[in-house]
């Protein structure tokens, strides 16, 4: 985090203000379902959200910094954490990675998938109410999921690069502005899936707030893990111009 805040703040000083914008967002959720397999071959099939009776709520925040040149262009940056809290009791044999839970260990489960985005994304259709913008988003996961008891203790981890498609699409009247936009792709083993959906009012030239809805959705299936989730999101965020 700290590193990510000193290249903000080296880019706004050295490009200048003017052509920058920072967005900060604060969301309160809850998973659908996170089905895990750990090894994909041998592991036990649990689900994080049915198979634990305790469920923390869903706390992320996110902050994204954009840089727009030649009108038509921008260059953003997003910092997004994401950690997820479960317990309970377990009602079947867990195998997890290289660790064998039994039925009636009480299991604290952690879900981590740090998101770390660096996205283009070019004007390609504008009228004086809709707007279209598309891009591609380079995206570095950071995920780990843990399962622990009183004695035993195992987890896995990841760290890899996705490849998205960017999408940014606004409807605008006045001070009113409706907003649909995300990050997602298909892919052959897996599919990842960041789409927001909201309202948001300008309050001046530079400051705007905005409210709405997220899905996060998605996963892979390779031999290392099986993991798909989806999380739903109520958000409120704020949205400053240097201009």
């Amino acid at each position: 985090m700290k590193k990510f805040i000193s290249i903000v703040c080296f880019l706004m000083f050295n490009i200048g203000f003017s052509q920058f914008e920072i967005e900060v967002e604060g969301a309160l959720g809850f998973q659908a379902y996170n089905d895990v397999r750990v090894p994909n071959e041998g592991g036990t099939k649990i689900d994080l959200t049915d198979d634990f009776s305790v469920r923390q709520p869903v706390i992320p925040f996110r902050a994204r910094l954009t840089y727009t040149f030649n009108k038509k262009n921008h260059i953003s940056a997003l910092y997004a954490p994401l950690n997820v809290y479960s317990s309970g009791i377990a009602e079947n044999d867990i195998f997890f990675e290289n660790t064998q839970f039994f039925t009636s260990d009480f299991i604290n489960a952690s879900y981590r998938f740090n998101s770390y985005r660096l996205n283009y994304r070019r004007d390609v259709w504008k009228t004086d109410k809709w707007y279209l913008g598309l891009g591609l988003t380079a995206k570095i996961r950071d995920a780990k999921i843990r399962l622990r008891n009183d004695e035993l203790s195992d987890q896995t981890t990841d760290l890899g690069f996705v490849p998205l498609i960017r999408f940014y699409l606004t409807y605008t009247k006045n001070q009113h502005q409706g907003i649909l936009e995300g990050d997602g792709l298909f892919g052959p083993v897996g599919r990842a899936f960041d789409v927001f959906t909201g309202y948001q009012y300008k309050f001046n030239e530079r400051l705007s707030g905005k409210i709405g809805y997220r899905f996060i959705e998605g996963g892979a299936d390779v031999d290392q893990v099986y993991n798909f989730t989806w999380i739903h999101l109520a958000t409120v965020g704020l949205n400053y111009k240097f201009n």
